[in-house]
């Protein structure tokens, strides 16, 4: 039966090797030139905002939770929506969440974990207390992994796991990163949402790391694109302990899903400044910074998002947005009930997204 191999590793050494080191250089290359593009930007918040909706949407997607990007953005911060869309919302919630947490306290406790995982699932169910939790082969139902079953096994395992992230051994970061996961995904501390909880873990590591500052680096789309390797490489460890090939798996995505960003996120800057000028010189007197970030938040906005932002009137938005459908810089589009405006150069961006 597989195993779950003990923290701290005992054999870290095993990892030295000159493609893992290799591997780490690039990585940390491409993650530095895309902390200081986001860095140099004047709103980082929008990023957050814009870019987290899609690693939501790609970690769901790994859990066959699927959604288009219509259905997400039209019910962005709505109750309504698919049952797809609303998971979607809740994991950027727990994304937020988890932001906010290690923002403040520059740690990630257990209960910012246990936070996270309440926010994607919309319950306080806990760690695991239960036992007959087993992984299975989803194509033969054969059980290939069995975490630990004993509540407080899984309690004292997470209290390692937590001090193993905050360690001062000299281990780099994103080896730490890569390890960790591996280890909260073998421990599987959730009834629920132990994939997605694990993946926002990444992020926040990286954080807390000081490698990013704010978590948009689409680590669950390279997962996506990569599911087998991902879950042989994670079982291999356990049948193995060759940690040394699922480290480079991980570290070989830091690096891919950083260059895929810093693309992104020069884009995203470049529409915004020709978005800013274009409305300046076709409707100067409504041009306002404010205005504008509304339409980089939310690709899909309507006259609920800009009276809350701007703070004006109802009738005064509405004009605002027939204006700006006037001259171009967004489409009316009515979805139901609601009329919908939409930044198209920002959809188009967003949703054609791909790795380098």
């Amino acid at each position: 039966m597989s195993k779950l191999s003990p923290l701290p590793l005992p054999n870290l050494a095993t990892l030295e090797t000159r493609e893992v080191w290799a591997a780490l250089t690039v990585a940390h290359r491409h993650l530095a030139e895309l902390k200081g593009l986001c860095e140099s930007l004047p709103n980082q918040a929008i990023l957050l905002d814009t870019l987290g909706i899609q690693e939501a949407k790609d970690s769901s997607e790994i859990e066959n939770i699927i959604t288009t990007h219509d259905e997400l953005y039209a019910s962005q911060e709505d109750s309504g929506g698919t049952p797809a869309a609303k998971e979607v919302r809740h994991y950027v919630s727990a994304l937020r969440t988890g932001y906010e947490a290690v923002r403040d306290s520059g740690l990630i406790r257990l209960e910012t974990v246990m936070a996270v995982q309440a926010e994607l699932e919309q319950n306080r169910a806990g760690l695991r207390k239960l036992l007959g939790t087993v992984l299975k082969n989803d194509a033969t139902g054969a059980v290939i992994y069995e975490p630990p079953q004993d509540a407080a096994a899984v309690e004292a395992l997470m209290g390692d796991l937590i001090d193993f992230i905050h360690a001062e051994d000299g281990l780099d970061p994103l080896l730490r990163m890569a390890i960790t996961h591996h280890q909260f995904e073998s421990i599987h501390p959730f009834y629920d949402g132990n994939g997605r909880t694990g993946r926002i873990l990444n992020l926040l590591m990286l954080q807390c790391d000081g490698l990013l500052d704010l978590p948009v680096l689409y680590l669950s789309r390279y997962i996506t694109t990569t599911k087998p390797d991902y879950y042989r490489l994670l079982q291999t460890v356990r049948d193995e302990d060759r940690w040394a090939e699922w480290c480079l798996y991980m570290l070989r995505g830091v690096a891919v899903t950083s260059r895929s960003a810093i693309t992104l996120v020069k884009a995203f800057r470049d529409l915004m400044l020709k978005t800013k000028h274009d409305l300046r010189e076709r409707l100067p007197k409504l041009y306002s910074q404010d205005l504008l970030n509304n339409l980089f938040r939310y690709p899909y906005t309507k006259i609920e998002f800009v009276e809350h932002e701007l703070g004006v009137s109802r009738p005064t938005v509405g004009k605002y947005l027939e204006l700006l459908t006037a001259a171009g810089l967004v489409r009316k589009q009515r979805m139901g009930k609601t009329n919908f405006y939409i930044n198209e150069p920002l959809f188009a961006l967003l949703s054609g997204v791909t790795l380098e």
